[in-house]
């Protein structure tokens, strides 16, 4: 009897043992959820007061209701009235921020392809070069890029902020693809070109399609980083045709001098966030998949 009662003692030390390991990654797992819950609303709760905002009528701008009753799309209507030209910033913003994307992951592709498989003089002393030129921050070079393009009549046009944009994209996207080449087995190209295409023909018949998800993170974060950008724009541009959607939202007049028009500020806020946020969440597979297709052979 001593014995039969000593082996379910016996049993449930185990058991007990068994159930406390896993309990303990559970309570880190929790942990971790509430964590990224907390930063999950932390990053969301500027984007949400700023629907709410928009949501709101003009009498109703200084509520703080987290909800917003009535909801009015009043706001919006203003964004799109006429006079307002809205609509062409939108343009211009695209114009822009698309044109510089496409240069930029030309130009960029090549660069970084020669830079990665590349053997040739003074290739250290480039690389540094381009990196040292992302350095620089966009305030210390408006002045000198003004008067240049004062000079050669530049202001107030397309190409007085594509090519500044340039210069601060030109390096990451660089880096980024060059970083993803150099993960690339060189013996892709070795078996391509022993079959008989010259190196170009294999750059771009089987280097290319392999280096899509690179080149498709590539362009989406500098698509985003140009559409963002604001210090060159307000600069480099005097004409209202011309003003690209940052610029126009930053100087929305209420009907008085003295008078803010939040609720117009985050409705055009609205307008040009949310695509960007559609485009990321439709993408984000193959962002994520770009940002680490290079981190292992």
């Amino acid at each position: 009897m001593s014995a039969v009662a000593e082996a379910p003692v016996r049993s449930a030390a185990p058991m007990r043992q068994s159930r406390a390991k896993s309990e303990a990654p559970l309570g880190r797992r929790w942990l971790l959820y509430v964590g990224v819950a907390i930063i999950v609303v932390y990053c969301l709760i500027p984007f949400y007061w700023m629907v709410v905002s928009a949501l709101r009528r003009p009498n109703d701008q200084f509520d703080n209701s987290p909800v917003p009753s009535p909801i009015s799309f009043e706001n919006f209507e203003t964004v799109f009235a006429k006079g307002v030209g809205f609509g062409r910033s939108l343009l211009n913003s695209v114009v822009v921020a698309g044109t510089t994307t496409l240069i930029t992951l030309i130009v960029g592709t090549f660069a970084a392809y020669t830079l990665a498989r590349l053997n040739f003089r003074g290739k250290n002393i480039a690389a540094a070069l381009i990196i040292a030129t992302s350095m620089f921050p966009g305030v210390s070079l408006v002045v000198p890029l003004l008067k240049l393009f004062t000079e050669i009549g530049w202001i107030s046009t397309y190409q007085a902020m594509i090519l500044p944009s340039l210069s601060f994209a030109l390096p990451l996207a660089v880096w980024t693809l060059a970083t993803f080449f150099r993960q690339m087995p060189k013996e892709l190209e070795e078996a391509a070109m022993v079959d008989g295409l010259t190196r170009g023909q294999a750059f771009r018949r089987v280097i290319l399609p392999l280096a899509a998800p690179g080149m498709f993170t590539t362009a989406i974060i500098t698509f985003i980083a140009a559409w963002n950008e604001y210090i060159i724009a307000l600069s480099m541009v005097t004409e209202k045709e011309m003003k690209t959607a940052t610029v126009a939202i930053s100087q929305f007049t209420g009907i008085v001098n003295f008078d803010s028009p939040f609720g117009t500020k985050m409705a055009a806020g609205v307008v040009v966030t949310v695509p960007l946020v559609i485009v990321v969440l439709i993408f984000q597979r193959r962002i994520i998949a770009g940002l680490t297709a290079g981190g292992v052979k």
